[in-house]
């Protein structure tokens, strides 16, 4: 299991956390996940109540990930702003976020996308992805590159944590899977 974490967060996080960083995190949910109440009792400073809807050693991944790598806001303008101010002013973005505060969230979901597709292309661009049962936020992503999409979903369903490219998601969602 911890081998398959690592691979994931190495994965999701595009190389904005270090592999100490990333190893330290996999331990840390392998542990929750083969023993939460030992995992608990030595770490009485974790806020996890077990009416949460995922498992404790997903709460630890999600928890661990830092602000450049999981997104989560209430809005869709509020979700581009945050990746945004992930890649720094380096990265110049077509799309604004005012450019999202009226629309649907199927059209927000779109633009967000497209802008992200054509980021770093020597990789395919980003994949905006669910990530996890969102727990305080309507809305919890990570980027993932195009190229590494099938492996994070294989990685995902193994671990039994929901992920799912975030338009592809609802388009089938609102409109079914013939759309």
């Amino acid at each position: 299991m911890k081998d398959r974490l690592v691979e994931l967060i190495t994965l999701i996080s595009s190389g904005c956390m270090g592999p100490e960083e990333i190893e330290r995190i996999a331990d840390e949910a392998a542990q929750a996940y083969a023993d939460p109440q030992g995992f608990l009792k030595a770490n009485p400073d974790i806020n996890y109540d077990e009416d949460f809807p995922i498992p404790l050693g997903e709460w630890v991944v999600v928890g661990s990930l830092p602000e450049t790598v999981l997104f989560q806001a209430d809005r869709f303008d509020e979700l581009l702003q945050q990746i945004m101010d992930s890649f720094g002013k380096q990265v110049t973005f077509n799309l604004k976020p005012k450019q999202l505060a009226k629309a649907d969230a199927l059209t927000a979901l779109r633009r967000i996308q497209v802008q992200l597709s054509a980021l770093y292309p020597e990789k395919g661009g980003y994949v905006l992805t669910d990530f996890s049962d969102p727990l305080d936020d309507l809305l919890q992503t990570v980027l993932v590159y195009t190229c590494d999409l099938p492996r994070v979903l294989d990685l995902c369903q193994a671990l039994d944590i929901h992920a799912a490219p975030s338009y592809e998601f609802l388009r089938e969602e609102l409109e079914g899977p013939e759309a």
